[in-house]
Order: C-alpha cells, then sequence, then structure tokens
C-alpha cells in the first residue's frame, strides 16, 4: 500500500514527539494529547497535564494501519483481520499483549495493550505511533473544539494543532482480548461511542446481520439458481454414506438436502455462527444430527466420515486457509470418501463474476488454484459443474 502523502504539520507533529514534547491535535472523534510511547518523562508531563494516575494505561494511537499491524506480529490472524475491519476509525481496541509492547502506555496491565487507528487529514503521512488521552482533565468533557480544552492545557503544550470542529463523540472502546479464541462471542463493547455496538459486530463478524429467519429469502433474492445449485452440489456426492461432515451448515439448507438424499447417513455440521446453527435445529432432525458453532479454521471434529460436502462457505477462507483445510479434510475421510465442494469461484471471464460478494469477507479463488490444493493434499479432484462464478469440485481418496 502507497504511504501517505505527508502534510507540513505531519512533519512538525513527528518534530515535537521525536525532541519529548506534548501535542495537542485532532483526532478522528475528539481533541487529544499525545507523546512518545517510549518516553517516560514525556508521558510524565501528559499525566500530569491531565491530572490522570500514572497507574491508568493509555492507547497507542497510529495513523498508519500497516504500521500498527506491523507492530501487533503477535496477533493471530483473527485478531489481525479484525483489527483491519474496524480501522482506522473511532475505536479503541484492547489486545492481549504477552510480549509487552509499548509497557510505558501499559500503565499497571502490562498483560494488555490498547490500539488506535486513525485517519486525520491535517496529519496525513504520519509514521510514528504516539501515546494519547483525550485533552481534557481526568472525568470531565471531551472537547469538539479547540477552545473547549482549558486554558491552562493549552498553555503546557508544545505543539497546538487546530483541527476545527471534530464529531465529539469518544472512540467505542472494544475488548478483543479473548476474540482470537472465542470469535464475537467473546468480544465486549467496555464504553460505547462513536461506533456503535451493531457496527462493530457486523465489522468483525459479517454474518452478524445474517437473520436465520430471513436468511432464506435472502439468499434466494441474491442468487436466484440457490435451490439448483444446491441440488447439482448434492447429487454429486454419489453413493450412499453413512457419516457425513458439513462445513458451513447455516440454516440447515444443504444438510437437510444431504439427509434427504442419505437416508442411513448421520450429520456433524460446524458453522461460526451459533445464530445460524440455531435455525438449522429448528429443520433437522435431532436424531440424526450434532451441530457444532465454531471456525472452519479450528480443528475439524474428530472421527472419520465417508463424506464431507461444503456449500457456499469456504469462499470466506484466504488461500492459505482453504489449502489448509483441504489437507486437514484429507485427514478426516475414512478410505474411498469423498469431499464435495460447491462454492463461488474466480471465473476466466471477469464478466462471468456476477455473485454479490463483500470486500474482506468474501475470498474466492479459481477453480485451477482449488483443484491444485486438493491434488496436493492427496485428492483425485475434477471440476463436475460450472455455471459463470458458481462450481461443483468433486475430491475423491485413492
Amino acid at each position: 500500500m502507497a504511504a501517505e502523502p505527508r502534510t507540513e504539520m505531519a512533519e512538525r507533529f513527528e518534530r515535537c514527539i521525536a525532541n519529548g514534547g506534548v501535542v495537542l491535535f485532532p483526532s478522528d472523534t475528539v481533541y487529544g494529547l499525545a507523546c512518545s510511547p517510549e518516553d517516560p518523562e514525556a508521558i510524565a508531563r501528559l499525566y500530569e497535564l491531565k491530572r490522570r494516575p500514572p497507574a491508568k494505561a493509555s492507547a497507542v494511537m497510529f495513523f498508519d494501519l500497516d504500521a500498527a499491524l506491523a507492530a501487533v506480529t503477535h496477533l493471530g490472524s483473527r485478531a489481525q483481520t479484525a483489527l483491519q475491519a474496524l480501522m482506522p476509525g473511532g475505536v479503541t481496541v484492547l489486545l492481549p499483549n504477552p510480549e509487552h509492547c509499548f509497557p510505558l502506555a501499559s500503565g499497571a496491565d502490562p498483560d494488555t495493550l490498547g490500539l488506535r487507528v486513525v485517519s486525520v487529514p491535517v496529519l496525513s503521512g504520519v509514521r510514528v505511533p504516539v501515546m494519547q488521552s483525550s485533552a481534557n482533565p481526568a472525568g470531565d468533557a471531551d472537547a469538539r473544539r479547540l477552545e473547549e480544552v482549558p486554558e491552562l492545557l493549552r498553555a503546557g503544550v508544545d505543539l497546538v494543532i487546530d483541527g476545527g470542529e471534530l464529531p465529539g463523540k469518544a472512540s467505542t472502546v472494544v475488548d478483543l482480548r479473548r476474540y482470537e479464541q472465542g470469535g464475537i462471542d467473546a468480544v465486549r463493547v467496555l464504553r460505547q461511542g462513536a461506533v456503535s455496538d451493531a457496527d462493530v459486530a457486523a465489522a468483525l463478524d459479517p454474518a452478524f446481520h445474517f437473520n436465520p429467519d430471513t436468511y432464506s429469502d435472502m439468499i434466494r433474492a441474491d442468487l436466484p439458481g440457490f435451490d439448483a445449485f444446491q441440488d447439482t452440489t448434492v447429487a454429486a456426492t454419489g453413493r450412499e454414506a453413512s457419516r457425513i461432515l458439513e462445513l458451513g451448515t447455516g440454516t440447515g439448507e444443504t444438510a437437510r438436502r444431504l439427509l434427504e438424499r442419505h437416508a442411513e447417513a448421520e450429520l456433524v455440521g460446524i458453522d461460526e455462527s451459533a445464530a445460524m446453527l440455531s435455525g438449522a435445529r429448528r429443520v433437522l432432525p435431532a436424531d440424526r444430527s450434532r451441530l457444532v458453532a465454531q471456525r472452519l479454521q479450528d480443528p475439524l471434529p474428530p472421527g472419520l466420515f465417508d463424506l464431507v460436502v461444503s456449500v457456499l462457505c469456504v469462499h470466506h477462507l484466504d488461500s492459505d486457509e482453504k489449502a489448509d483445510l483441504f489437507r486437514r479434510v484429507r485427514t478426516c475421510l475414512a478410505a474411498g470418501g469423498r469431499f464435495v465442494l460447491g462454492d463461488v469461484v474466480i471465473p476466466l471471464d471477469p464478466a462471468a463474476a456476477v455473485t454479490e460478494l463483500t470486500p474482506g469477507y468474501d475470498k474466492p479463488d479459481t477453480v485451477a488454484d482449488q483443484l491444485a490444493w486438493l491434488r496436493g493434499a492427496g485428492f483425485s479432484a475434477e471440476v463436475t459443474w460450472q455455471r459463470g462464478d458458481l462450481a461443483v469440485i468433486v475430491a475423491d481418496l485413492p
């Protein structure tokens, strides 16, 4: 990603921070104070200006998302993706900090790091991180205009930057410390602010806005050939199976068809959304199905299956995750087992890509790449059906 052009004020800001100064500056929410997160004297001055107890933590702010991600490489892929979904924006996230990055900003809790990424036009191109806090005495109202910042505080800083009138609502504080393991259910909003709880949830879990009661109508409106695609994929499962694993059960559309097609089979279905699985439980026979809320990236359910099926789910994984999933599917299939994948793909003709996708959530790959990953995992794989950007791939063990 190309670096943003640097403004003259960005250069002044960086010089002040580098020389141990404290800056009064406009963020994307309210006016704040900033200093170097590595300078104990500057931090002490900032806290004194705010009359803030030294043991209280402050967030580290970046003005560039790539720089922020480079500073927290210890995070897992799920948390890294969450930062990309939420930032830049009016959110402060609390992250696990086992490596004790920026310890002077963490106060009494070195195992937690508060992180902000903002986009502020007047400071475009700032490369350095800062420790930041709102420009008001502790407990007082936030300042949306420069003149609302107390005079004594304005006089005590080394550089004042006027950004005009700001939105005036402080950032939403989101606890992501357990998100890597627990997903959306482990997220906590600790302070409501500039970003609503619903927007946080939708950013972290794009399936959040899928209502199991309306999903069926929605998917059929978005994908007119949905039922035919489902039937084609299930027909490709072949001979009778006794134990089936479904990846991405959703509301049970595919699982219901699979259990009708394989009349003696029992099905284990996994899906990241507990809400969608609640819809599936209403339509699937309880004595023939077991549904588990988990990610495709997590270890697959134990035991050997005759058949593994996934419809319109695997395209949510990136390329490396798809290849890894195919290797793990190989290990959970019994000898002679079959893996059937019906999904959105990148077609050879770009004009054939008609399925509506959500950037960052939908990550289709080409048929050729997926066949290569399947064959590399030990399958004999072929495309049995393709129309536009939808395809059915059948992969058999030797």
